[in-house]
Parts: C-alpha cells; sequence; structure tokens
C-alpha cells in the first residue's frame, strides 16, 4: 500500500485534533503539513510494521513538542465553541484531554503518542477532567440494579467532583427519580431487576428532556442493532473506569446544555 492510501483516511482526524488543540485552522494545518513534509523526507517515520494513526499522531505531537505553539485557553470541541478554561492545565495535558475524549485513543496510545507513560497520562487526565467538572459540575443519575456496580459508579462520580442525584434499581423507579432530580447526565444499564428495561426508562425520560445517557451493559448487541438511533455512548460489562469517566467528560464537552444543570 503507498503511502498517501495509508496516511489520507486518517488525515481529517490529524487535522482536526492540530486545530482543536491550537485554536485555528491555519495554526493546525501548518502543523499537519509539517508531519507530512516529515514524512516526505524520511519515509522511514512510517514504518510498515506500526499502527498508522497511532504514528502519525505521534509524529505531530513531536513537532509540537519542537515547535512549541500558544494553545487556546479552552477545550474546543471541532465545530463549536470552548466551553471550558483550562489555562491551568499543562499543554500536554491538554493534548492528553483531546486524544482521549476527541480522537478516542486510550490511556497506552495516548501515553505512547505523547512519548510518556501510562501513569503519567492518567495523572494528566485526572487534573484535566477535574478542571472540567469544577466548571461543569453537574448531577447525574445512575440506573442500576447491582448494589455493588452502583455503589463502584457512584464513588467515581463523586469523586470526579459531581454528585449523584439518586440510584434507581427499576424503570419506575428511574422516572420518578428523574422527575424531581433532573440530572444533567444519566449512567444506565438495560436489563433492571423486576425484568423492565433501562432502555424503555431512558426513552421516557428523554421524550421529556435533552441530555446525555451512558448506556453500561452487559447486552450491548441490544443497543447496537444496526438501526437508528443508536446511542453515542456505550459501555460493556464489566467496564472499565477510566473508560467511563472519558465519557462522562467527553459527554460534557459535546453537550453544552448540561454545564447548568442542576
Amino acid at each position: 500500500m503507498s503511502l498517501s492510501d495509508r496516511i489520507g483516511p486518517h488525515l481529517p482526524a490529524l487535522r482536526r485534533y492540530a486545530r482543536a488543540l491550537t485554536g485555528t485552522q491555519s495554526s493546525g494545518d501548518a502543523y499537519v503539513a509539517a508531519t507530512l513534509e516529515t514524512i516526505l523526507v524520511d519515509p522511514g517515520a512510517m514504518p510498515q510494521d506500526g499502527d498508522d494513526k497511532t504514528v502519525l499522531f505521534g509524529l505531530l505531537s513531536r513537532i509540537i513538542a519542537s515547535f512549541p505553539i500558544s494553545m487556546t485557553r479552552g477545550a474546543v470541541v471541532p465545530g463549536g465553541e470552548a466551553p471550558f478554561d483550562l489555562s491551568g492545565v499543562p499543554p500536554i495535558g491538554r493534548q492528553a484531554l483531546l486524544l482521549a475524549t476527541v480522537e478516542g485513543f486510550g490511556v497506552e496510545e495516548t501515553a505512547h503518542i505523547l512519548d510518556s507513560d501510562g501513569a503519567t497520562i492518567r495523572g494528566l487526565l485526572d487534573g484535566a477532567f477535574a478542571e472540567i467538572a469544577a466548571q461543569a459540575q453537574t448531577g447525574i443519575m445512575i440506573i442500576e440494579d447491582e448494589p455493588l456496580i452502583a455503589l463502584d459508579l457512584a464513588h467515581m462520580v463523586n469523586g470526579m467532583g459531581h454528585r449523584v442525584t439518586g440510584i434507581a434499581r427499576t424503570q419506575a423507579e428511574a422516572e420518578a427519580l428523574w422527575a424531581h432530580s433532573h440530572p444533567g447526565l444519566v449512567l444506565a444499564d438495560v436489563k433492571l431487576a423486576d425484568g423492565s428495561s433501562g432502555i424503555s426508562a431512558v426513552n421516557t425520560i428523554l421524550s421529556r428532556t435533552n441530555i446525555p445517557v451512558i448506556f453500561i451493559t452487559a447486552y450491548p448487541e441490544r443497543l447496537l442493532t444496526g438501526e437508528c438511533p443508536e446511542p453515542a455512548f456505550l459501555v460493556s460489562k464489566p467496564f472499565n473506569t477510566e473508560q467511563v469517566k472519558v465519557l462522562i467528560n467527553q459527554a460534557l464537552l459535546f453537550t453544552p446544555q448540561t454545564h447548568a444543570a442542576a
């Protein structure tokens, strides 16, 4: 496969990331152009046995490190505004945040791209997430019938700086809880204690308001049917806590109306 065929599919994501990081189209595209020029001069920079997307983002990050930029203060969502002031987060932390939330890289992939280690990246992400939570504290409702899982999720939510508005074990409890707590985000299981449906509970809630929902389920096939609409945020059980935290912050980044939720 030619270099152009290997690079082409990843260019939109590379440009999106560079623009979000620098805050401007011109600056972002200039760094992407420098990345491509590096590959033209040294094709060996794109090894045949590597993951092309990860390699490209790693090259871009090394170029940014060589020619530091004055990054935008906010976390820029492509196509949107900059809802959060992350000036207190170090530049590498803002890079890690965008790689994890916007580009979907895992912690170890992000560490590789930024020439760091997993523990450091986890610390940087926790710091960036704390900044977001401080500016976007919201109530999070949990729909989960397994007590230990519900407690783990509640502990995670509180640790992120948000608050738990309540835990529901059935569809009826979930609808009643939403009615009096009005959370800004919902974490929902699919199969509930009395045989009722978390999907139905969420559909009822979404018919009355527009808030992000993250499904955490052992039955992803019930949601990934190939028919629209499908959930934007879905985690399979057993879940990784870091993945859920990333999705919560991604939901807040992409859904500005939750910032003011009680």
